[in-house]
């Protein structure tokens, strides 16, 4: 795995392409080369032309090297990143910081694995893709690409947003939440329904009390830690996948402060909607400390599992299976954790 940064300064982890699946996929590509120069040959032989022996070697060199740059470059640029191997292979091309390759990153690409794959026998190649932590060759240095795997191996779902805290989620400020963190609650949630009671909810608080320093407005009262840990993750997701989203189809992102693709400027350094400096690092905007500042906002446990009091949390939903929904007409957000919230498994 590497970490790519975006140009919204988003860390993004992809999947590194292997040496042997690029291979593979070199190999898929050659093949298909060949035959396209065997068929360029067996036509210009079958239309007689009669020329030097000097001339005839000369376009022979000429149309097999259009073929060894062009396909590549061709395919890479219409396909954003693919050619026919590595299509097959499940690889791309991409950018390093995560935005499709360019025609430009392309060229620079054929032209070198001109000299690293058929002039050099793929020595070079070879040599620093080993070297480089994230697998590069010599064409992919010039061209600032990286080659990464889209197949990955099933992983347990991503956290759902609970229906009753979309409306919350959609307001928040997550630009300084760490990905270590988001990391450590994903793996929480993961392992959420292998988790003894008293355990779960140990972790749960720690880890949603070091959301809260990062993450604002605070959560809706009352509500379980994982609750709040699968709001944020699955609005932080949604927001990732936006932008990768309008990356992949309109090219780069704008720099801060310059004009939008839509001609409107930039919002990220410009004031909130209330006339205020957005609130990195500020108190929320309800001028309350969020509920995750001490681990006591989660230390009591309702006198019985019908009720619930101010600052308590509700019963554990049931280990291994998800919460249910709720009954029709009721309000999803009457009993914090209780209504339409799937649990991670």
């Amino acid at each position: 795995m590497a970490d790519v940064v975006t140009g919204e300064a988003v860390v993004l982890e992809v999947r590194v392409a292997q040496l042997p699946s690029r291979a593979l996929a070199l190999l898929v590509d050659g093949v298909l080369q060949g035959v396209a120069i065997y068929a360029v040959g067996w036509v210009w032989g079958q239309l007689g032309f009669v020329a030097e022996q000097a001339v005839v070697v000369a376009v022979a060199i000429l149309l097999a090297a259009l073929i060894l740059v062009g396909y590549p470059v061709v395919s890479e640029t219409l396909s954003r990143g693919r050619t026919v191997g590595k299509l097959v292979f499940g690889l791309r091309v991409v950018s390093d910081d995560g935005g499709p390759e360019r025609f430009r990153q392309a060229l620079f690409r054929g032209l070198a694995g001109l000299v690293e794959f058929w002039f050099l026998l793929g020595a070079p190649a070879l040599i620093v893709s080993l070297v480089s932590a994230q697998g590069k060759r010599l064409g992919d240095v010039f061209a600032g690409t990286i080659v990464i795997s889209e197949r990955r191996p099933r992983q347990a779902p991503p956290p759902e947003m609970p229906p009753w805290m979309a409306s919350w989620a959609r307001t928040l400020e997550l630009s300084r939440l760490p990905e270590g963190l988001a990391s450590a609650a994903r793996q929480y949630l993961s392992r959420w329904h292998q988790l003894a009671p008293a355990v779960r909810h140990e972790m749960g608080v720690r880890i949603a009390t070091e959301f809260a320093s990062y993450v604002s407005p605070p959560p809706p009262p009352n509500e379980p830690p994982y609750v709040y840990l699968a709001a944020v993750l699955a609005e932080r997701r949604q927001r990732t996948e936006a932008r990768l989203a309008r990356r992949m189809a309109h090219g780069p992102f704008t720099s801060h402060g310059a004009l939008s693709p839509h001609g409107a400027p930039s919002p990220y350094g410009a004031l909130s909607p209330h006339g205020a400096l957005s609130p990195y690092g500020a108190l929320s905007p309800h001028g309350a400390p969020s509920p995750y500042g001490a681990p006591s906002s989660y230390g009591r446990f309702p006198a019985s599992a019908s009720g619930r009091g101010p600052g308590s949390m509700g019963p554990p939903p049931p280990v291994g299976s998800p919460v249910p929904l709720p009954p029709p007409g009721r309000m999803p957000g009457s009993v914090a954790g209780s209504g339409g919230f799937v649990a991670p498994v």
